[in-house]
């Protein structure tokens, strides 16, 4: 297996490893998903539904912005109807949902999501929740999965090209996970990166980049063109 300078291990993955077209047609856990979205952020506007889906149903619930937390919350459900596939040893985290925060400014809607530029991040939510089950793999907390190999961005707009998965900080501890009776569910949020960020967490492993985001106080509120934490500064026209 193919590890970065900092030892971690990076997994490749191609169409040819991809499962077949399944069809899933409900939800087990989205009452209780539901639940827990308005129990520690906020009343749901919208639920955006998928008409076909592949291995597992996936829809995105929307919080629009409020006192509390004035920004756009959107948290998926669905990828936890079924388990990842986690590596020997490795357990308890086989069920998972995600979410991402945007500004209050973001255009949200139906009509704004067919604009790349405005849809790319729920965009990213259904692609990553379904990921792990169309290559039988998992994502977890610090996994780092670029837009292409080599990594383009986003969008024309940004330069962020690769996304990473942490626990909120906006959205607080008690949103981390959800227990049900037969299982434990993991919220993650999305943070998006610059190249250099993804080569420091290579180089250097997580807590380095983790130091970067402390210094420069990025949150997981997604800023297009937010401070690059890893990216060298010129000094008189010298690095």
């Amino acid at each position: 297996m193919e590890k970065s300078k900092s030892g971690s291990p990076i997994y490749k993955y191609d169409v040819s490893q991809k499962n077949e077209f399944e069809i899933s047609s409900g939800e087990q856990s989205i009452d209780e998903i539901s639940n827990h979205i308005e129990e520690h952020i906020g009343e749901i506007h919208m639920v955006f539904h998928e008409l076909v889906s592949d291995q597992v149903h996936i829809d995105v619930h929307w919080v629009k912005p409020t006192k509390e937390f004035p920004y756009h919350t959107l948290v998926t459900s669905g990828m936890s109807d079924k388990p990842m596939q986690t590596p020997e040893g490795v357990e308890g985290c086989e069920y998972a949902e995600l979410s991402i925060c945007l500004p209050q400014d973001w255009k949200v809607s139906e009509d704004d999501f067919k604009e790349e530029k405005n849809y790319w991040p729920v965009r990213w939510l259904k692609y990553l929740a379904r990921f792990p089950h169309e290559y039988n793999t998992w994502i977890n907390y610090g996994h780092t999965i670029p837009n292409g190999d080599p990594a383009e961005s986003f969008a024309e707009n940004t330069e962020l090209n690769t996304m990473i998965l942490l626990p909120s900080v906006v959205l607080g501890n008690n949103f981390h996970t959800l227990k049900l009776k037969n299982k434990s569910i993991d919220f993650f949020a999305l943070v998006p990166l610059y190249q250099e960020e993804v080569n420091l967490k290579l180089n250097k492993g997580s807590d380095a980049l983790f130091d970067a985001f402390d210094k420069f106080e990025v949150s997981d509120i997604l800023k297009i063109d937010r401070i690059n934490t890893a990216k060298r500064k010129k000094i008189f026209g010298i690095f």
